[in-house]
């Protein structure tokens, strides 16, 4: 198979990381990139956009305060919440 060389700017942590990995498991960094991408691509391929959860979220003002109302003030559970949560 064909292959080619890419390039890419990652924090200092995640590539100790990788190394770190690397070393545990006695294979390449380019190896488990490799598998990370590969596993990343199919997931977001077979996977329903809505069941991708970002790594980041960007709320507008209103939404930020709305978010934060519901933290400090939350509204009572429905029955059906209550019903899903019973331990008993």
């Amino acid at each position: 198979m064909a292959t080619t060389q890419i390039s890419a700017h990652i924090p200092n942590d995640l590539k100790a990381s990788l190394d770190r990995q690397a070393r545990a498991t006695g294979v390449t960094r380019a190896h488990l990139v490799q598998e990370a991408l590969l596993h990343h691509l199919q997931a977001l391929a077979e996977l329903p956009p809505e069941a991708i959860v970002p790594k980041r979220i960007v709320l507008t003002r209103e939404s930020a305060e709305r978010v934060r109302e519901l933290v400090e003030r939350p509204p009572e559970p429905t029955v059906d919440m209550k019903l899903l949560f019973d331990d008993r």
